[in-house]
C-alpha cells in the first residue's frame, strides 16, 4: 500500500475519533477535535500530492480519496445538524450534489469517458473543510451563516460546472 494511500486511510480513521470528540462537547475535546481535523484536511491535500509527484497513483486512491473526503465533512455536518447549528437542508443540499455528479461520472464511465475533478469541485472541497474547521471550535450564530452561505454558494456552483462542462454526457 503506498504513502498517499495510507494517509487516505488516516483521514477516514480520523472520522469515528472525530465524532467521539465532537459529542463530548467539553471545551478541552472541542479544540482536540479541530486538531483532529485540521490533520484529517491536511492529509487531503498531502495525499494528493504524493500520488501525484512520487508515482503513487492508484485506482485505490481514485475512488477512495474523494469518498474520504466526503465522509469526513459529511460526519462533521451531520452533527451541526443534529446540534441545530447547521440547517439540514444545507447538508441535504451538499449529498444531493455529490450523488448527482457521482451519478454523472458513471453514465460518461459507460460512455467510455472520465470526468475528471474541476476546479470549481476542489474549491467546494476546500471552503467546506475550512468553513467546517471554524464552526467546530466557535458556535457563533454568524459564523455558522456565514459558513452555510460559503457551502451552498459554492456547492451550487461546482455542481453546476459539472453538469454544463459535461451536458453532452446525458445527451
Amino acid at each position: 500500500m503506498t504513502l498517499a494511500n495510507k494517509l487516505t486511510l488516516i483521514r477516514i480513521g480520523a472520522v469515528p475519533v472525530l465524532l467521539v470528540l465532537l459529542y463530548l462537547g467539553k471545551p478541552w475535546a472541542l479544540w482536540v477535535a479541530v486538531a483532529v481535523y485540521v490533520v484529517a484536511c491536511v492529509t487531503d491535500t498531502l495525499d494528493g500530492y504524493i500520488a501525484r509527484n512520487y508515482d503513487q497513483i492508484t485506482n485505490f486512491g481514485k475512488f477512495m480519496d474523494p469518498l474520504a473526503d466526503k465522509i469526513l465533512v459529511i460526519a462533521v455536518m451531520c452533527v451541526f445538524v443534529e446540534r441545530g447549528q447547521m440547517a439540514g437542508w444545507v447538508l441535504a443540499l451538499v449529498l444531493l450534489r455529490e450523488f448527482a455528479v457521482s451519478g454523472l461520472r458513471l453514465v460518461a464511465v459507460e460512455r467510455g469517458r472520465v470526468i475528471a475533478a474541476a476546479w470549481s469541485g476542489k474549491l467546494k472541497t476546500a471552503v467546506t473543510m475550512v468553513c467546517l474547521g471554524f464552526m467546530i471550535p466557535f458556535r457563533w450564530p454568524w459564523l455558522s451563516v456565514v459558513s452555510q452561505a460559503l457551502i451552498v454558494l459554492t456547492t451550487l456552483i461546482s455542481g453546476a460546472e459539472y453538469f454544463w462542462k459535461n451536458r453532452d454526457v446525458l445527451k
